[in-house]
């Protein structure tokens, strides 16, 4: 059992691996409500932040803090108002929400500070950092009704911002904005962090909210571009906390933010399985398809040896190498996804000038039941009809039967053009597959 655990654990952690390399230097806007301060579920979050911090990642918190608010109301026996789902604040709510964001800091500071013994947090030295980042306005008068101190945010110090996270601090960005003239606003959190990750030209903007995008019949869309979630919004059933933050992960990624993410807070990990899986645990909003298959280029070559030398180590593949790779790099294809090379295949043409091979085909194992191996199998025989050939071989010693359920037919080594059949390896005994393009 301990060496299945163990198995699973190298496994998990390799296929971690080219996220760790793709994420370090990276700034990501992290937003999330007083929620999950409120309920006690920011202890497991900062461990996790912890991690990012140490993997290299440039972190800003931009944290709400309504049930902060509410409470403070409720002190001073005080009803919040509330027009469409915005808060009118007046001036004593103005007063309930200095002092929320107060405590708040405090809270959040002593959480990110844990450093006990064989706890995650044990030897981090993390330092927070949080000022005036936010220039703000009133929101004004919207159909008749003065919002007073509710603010909307004007300019992001973003500057300032990289300052501190160049000093390698955490930047914690609160909802309150101050205006030129010293006056202070309660700012929507989720506009704040809009306006963040904007100014920051941030890699990655992430809600957490209270469940990730479903569709019709309840199923998780773990990726959507902007025109396909303006569709949703239009006409779909989401929750009201699921829309709002949707409508502002689109505004994120059309106003410049590579990649914005929508993780539910009630899923313990949510964070970690949506950055470092392929699968994740959310949905991700982007501007444009995140997938692409095309011609590999010499920049591909350290993300093809990642998932062809495992494959050359146990046999399955002939061992090429980096020198030989490169050389070859024109015949090779890769699904790209979110910048992750997760498959190749290359394509040789044959000396008959009527056929070509197929070979090295790969696909990362996190990845696989997912249909990409057969996206390069039909993209390649479709080059290989471009090219003029009429037949296609493969030679494999582990996956004929994939290839005969694709419609191969296996042949024997006669079949195959001379000067290849002249470079068949007898002790690897391959088999040898053919089908007509």
């Amino acid at each position: 059992m301990a060496l299945q655990s163990d198995s699973t654990f190298v496994s998990w952690f390799r296929a971690a691996a080219p996220y760790f390399h793709a994420f370090r230097g990276r700034t990501f806007v992290i937003a999330f409500g007083g929620e999950l301060v409120a309920e006690g579920k920011f202890v497991a979050l900062a461990h996790d932040l912890n991690l990012l911090h140490s993997a290299g990642i440039r972190l800003v918190l931009v944290h709400g803090s309504r049930p902060q608010i509410e409470a403070q109301l409720r002190q001073r026996r005080t009803k919040s108002r509330y027009l469409n789902g915005l808060r009118i604040t007046d001036a004593v709510a103005l007063e309930c929400v200095k002092e929320a964001v107060g405590l708040l800091r405090v809270e959040i500071d002593a959480l990110l500070s844990q450093g006990l013994p064989n706890s995650p947090m044990a030897g981090a030295a993390i330092n927070t950092v949080s000022g005036n980042f936010i220039t703000a306005q009133p929101y004004g008068v919207r159909k008749g009704m003065d919002y007073q101190y509710t603010g909307s945010v004007r300019k992001v110090d973003a500057a300032a911002i990289r300052a501190c996270l160049d000093a390698g601090n955490f930047v914690v960005v609160s909802n309150l904005g101050y205006s030129p003239t010293g006056e202070v606003f309660n700012c929507a959190m989720e506009d704040v962090a809009v306006g963040t990750a904007k100014a920051l030209a941030a890699d990655k903007l992430i809600y957490f909210a209270d469940a990730p995008v479903q569709d019709a019949r309840g199923r998780l869309v773990a990726e959507i571009t902007a025109e396909e979630a303006d569709r949703l919004l239009s006409r779909g059933k989401l929750t009201e906390n699921t829309r709002l933050y949707l409508q502002h992960a689109v505004e994120a990624v059309r106003g410049g933010v590579a990649r914005a993410h929508l993780v539910s807070h009630r899923v313990d990990g949510a964070l970690l399985i949506e950055l470092f899986t392929h699968k994740g645990s959310g949905s991700m909003v982007t501007a444009d398809k995140l997938e692409r298959l095309r011609p590999a280029t010499i920049e591909d070559v350290g993300g093809i040896l990642a998932l062809i030398e495992p494959l050359e180590a146990e046999g399955t593949l002939v061992r090429r190498g980096r020198e030989l790779l490169e050389r070859e790099i024109a015949r090779f294809y890769v699904v790209e996804h979110d910048g992750l090379i997760i498959g190749s295949a290359a394509l040789y043409p044959l000396p008959s000038g009527k056929a070509a091979e197929l070979a090295a085909l790969v696909v990362r194992p996190e990845s696989r039941g997912l249909g990409y191996g057969e996206k390069l199998l039909q993209h390649l025989s479709a080059e290989a009809r471009r090219q003029g050939m009429r037949r296609l071989f493969v030679l494999t010693t582990q996956t004929a039967h994939w290839f005969i359920e694709r419609g191969f037919t296996q042949t024997d080594v006669t079949s195959l053009p001379e000067a290849r059949r002249s470079l068949y390896n007898l002790q690897r005994r391959s088999k040898v597959l053919v089908k007509a393009i």
